[in-house]
Order: structure tokens, then sequence, then C-alpha cells
């Protein structure tokens, strides 16, 4: 197969949608394809989504395919630029903004129709509260669709691209870039494809293909963060002051011991946690549902210890995986869980206790013991951050409370790039693997972005 573009879209998650919705808007005439390793959004089913472990498939329907890994999310949406991503610090506060309601703009028009999507806003008494417990709390207006809903979006926006003409390429793993005249040819196991405007849009598990891009075409880059942790999972009840109020608490914690920063973020109401294939190695997460018939009794929350590196270091993400392969090593190929009353005594947690426990674990992980797979620095940060919660959420750390490990956020490396995000003539780069956006909503609008920035320079 060898087909000629004008543009091909490498990667067909919200950033490279969004980019082929703002192409086609600007320039119908445009030749442009999505290449995506994974599968159709509607081909997209998890084997062990039935209750069982993880079965290590080749390509990962949760992490991989069109819609992204944002697909199987809870569709959270934030309305702002104060996390997610420093898309603010880029294009200026009020730039970033416009863009960030136009990807709003974009899912209100692919919405079906009797859906009502919930917006929730800030509230300063909760504020007031983590501030005098030495917490800060982070919030702003969300746009929350659900898993449930935010795949009907995704469907209807990929349904109206492919009708519109763009081209959708599964199964398609874009293995080599090279330059030729005129643009860039591209090399896949299905063949090969050229055109004259590259957009690198391949999520957080494209850092190691974007990683390559930069060394061969020589564009620096620079070492971002790491978060290493675990998803905290306990009966809602002990969050609803909270979620009952905002959607999405984000706190930020200044631990006692070694003064770093953690955060507890990607709060899930009624939720459930999950497991994720990222290239082999098994991590945790978790989801919630807009119907409340698949809400569950519990909760989950991920808590992050943030590491930064210094030179002459900059292999952050094989860092960040080396752990969780050995919580996998440990955990038999699978996600450990722990309850926090065993961390904190020095044991690990078995199948008996577990079976006693008052908070049922949502997902079916292998009990074990999450100390001989953390470094002592970072352990120590969770605890902490545990009993910090629990002083604005009593119950935080309960002996039941439940702890799945690893939970790892890569944030690729952060390649230097121009005010367009134009890493070299012809290649824009957006999204997660960017090393600037951290959530849907930003990698949403570099997508619109850049396909102005294309469609009309």
């Amino acid at each position: 197969m060898q087909a000629q573009y004008d543009v091909i879209i490498i990667g067909g998650g919200i950033g490279g949608l969004m980019a082929a919705y703002g192409l086609r808007m600007n320039q119908p005439g445009l030749r442009v394809a999505i290449a995506e390793k994974g599968r159709r959004v509607e081909q997209r089913k998890c084997p062990a989504a039935g209750g069982r472990s993880c079965v290590y498939c080749p390509v990962c329907s949760i992490t991989s395919g069109f819609a992204g890994a944002g697909a199987f999310s809870d569709g959270k949406f934030n309305l702002g630029t104060a996390y997610g991503g420093t898309l603010g610090e880029e294009l200026g506060e009020r730039l970033a903004m416009e863009y960030i309601d136009r990807v709003s703009d974009v899912l209100d028009r692919f919405t079906p129709a009797g859906i009502h999507v919930k917006e929730y806003g800030s509230n300063e008494a909760l504020k007031l509260k983590c501030l005098q417990n030495n917490l800060r709390l982070l919030d702003m207006n969300v746009k929350h669709l659900g898993t449930d809903n935010n795949l009907l979006i995704m469907e209807n926006l990929i349904r109206w691209l492919e009708e519109q003409g763009v081209e959708l390429l599964p199964d398609t793993e874009i293995r080599q870039v090279e330059a030729v005249p005129g643009g860039y040819r591209l090399r896949s196991g299905q063949g090969e494809l050229e055109a004259g405007t590259l957009v690198i849009a391949t999520g957080r598990n494209g850092a190691e293909f974007v990683g390559e891009l930069c060394r061969q075409f020589g564009i620096s880059m620079k070492s971002n963060a790491v978060d290493i942790g675990v998803r905290v999972e306990m009966k809602d009840a002990i969050w609803r002051e909270f979620s009952s109020q905002i959607y999405e608490p984000k706190i930020l914690c200044r631990t006692r011991t070694f003064e770093d920063r953690t955060r507890m973020f990607c709060f899930n109401q009624g939720g459930i946690v999950s497991a994720e294939n990222n290239d082999g190695v098994i991590t945790a997460n978790g989801h919630s549902f807009a119907d409340p018939a698949r809400k569950t009794e519990n909760c989950n929350f991920a808590i992050l210890s943030s590491i930064h590196f210094t030179e002459p270091f900059n292999n952050p993400t094989e860092y960040a995986k080396s752990f969780s392969k050995m919580a996998n090593l440990i955990g038999n190929g699978n996600v450990l869980v722990q309850r926090f009353g065993d961390l904190i005594r020095g044991r690990r947690t078995n199948d008996h206790r577990l079976g006693q426990n008052t908070v049922i674990p949502t997902l079916k992980a292998t009990a074990g013991d999450l100390s001989l797979a953390l470094p002592h620095r970072i352990l120590t940060n969770i605890i902490e951050t545990i009993y910090a919660l629990d002083k604005v959420a009593p119950g935080t750390a309960n002996d039941d409370t439940l702890l799945y490990g690893l939970e790892s956020k890569y944030y690729s490396l952060k390649p230097d790039h121009d005010r367009d995000f134009r890493v070299c003539d012809g290649i824009y780069l957006i999204g997660d693997g960017s090393g600037i956006c951290r959530g849907l909503s930003q990698s949403g609008a570099m997508g619109l972005y850049v396909a102005d920035k294309i469609a009309r320079p």
C-alpha cells in the first residue's frame, strides 16, 4: 500500500481527532488520513473486562485505538488551564481558553439528543477546608461526560470525520519516518504512506516513538517529570462531601518527611478500578460512569509522587516503568492490591484478609505487598498523603482502604518546538506525547490550534 495525502495524523486520540476536525472545517479539500496502531472504536474490546486478569494483548484495546486512551476514561474535560498541562503558558491564557472552549463546542455538537452533560464549578468552602489542613485544592469548571457518554460522542465525531472524507487507517502502527522531496514517507506493517505534513498525536504511549523521531531529525528534548504512585479505593461515602459539590477534587500535598510534592487526582465517584496494558506493563487506573445504574458503592483516585530529574539522567519513562514491572513480577503478571492497614503494619495482604474487607475491590488484582515494589521515599510520601487527606475526609486512612499498584504517569520528553508546535519543517507535535498536555481538553485544543496553523498559515 502506498498512498499520498496532504496531511497524515499519527494517532487517533482526542488530539488527532480534533486536528482532523479542524482541518476538515478549514479546508474540506485537503486529503487527510489518521493512522492509528489500535482498532476502530467499535472493535475495541478488552478480554479482561469480565473480571479476568490482563491477557497481554499485543495492542491494548484500553489504551490504544480510535478515540485514544481517553475513550474509556470517565470523560472529564477541564474547562481551564490551572492543571492538565501547560497550554496556558505556551499560548497565553486568553488564546488557550479560546481553543479549550472550542473543544467544548465540538463535544456539544456530537452529543446525542437527550443526553445531559453535567458541568461542575469550584467551591471556596472546600478550598478553605483544605488550606486549614496544609493541603491545596485545585478545582475549576469541569464538563463531565461519563465513560458511556464519552464513548458515544467520540463515535459520533469519528463517524462524521469518515463521512467527510477523512481516511481512517486502523491497525497501522507507524514504525519509521523519513524525509522525501516535498514531505515525508511513513513505513508501517501495512506498507508505506506519504504526506506533505505530519501531525504527531501518539499520546503518552508514543513516548518512545517521539523520542526516536527527535533523535533522527536532530530535535532537542528536555526531560519531564514522572509521577509514580497508587490507585486508592474506599467507600464512596467518605468523599461525598467533596464529590457532591465539585466533580473532581485535585489536592496537592507537601509531604512532611521529604517535603516532596504529591497529588491526589483522577477522582471517580461511584467508580471502578481498572487495569491497563502499557506496552506489556500492567498499571492501575480508574473509571466512572454517568449512568446511575452503573455506579458502585466505592470511589477511587490516584495518589502520585512527582519526581523531577536533572542532568545527566534523561530516561524518566524507563525509570517509572521499572517499578511497575517489579509490581507485575510480584503480582504474577497482574496489578497488586494491598489493604492500607496491612501496609502500615508491614505485612502483605492475603486473600483471606481481602475477603474480610469492608471495601470490596472492583478490580481482580493480586493480593500482595506494595512495599516490595515502591522505593522507600515514594512509599513514605504516599502514606503521609493518605494521613493528610484523612483530615479533610475522615476515613481515608481506614485499615480497609485499598491501594492498587502501581499507577504511573509518563509525561514524555518535551521536544523543542516553535509557537505553532512545529518541531521541524512540516512536522507538528500535539497532545500528551508533546510533554505539554496531561488531559483531554488541552490535547484537543492543541489539535484544533495546529489545524488552524496548517490550513491558514
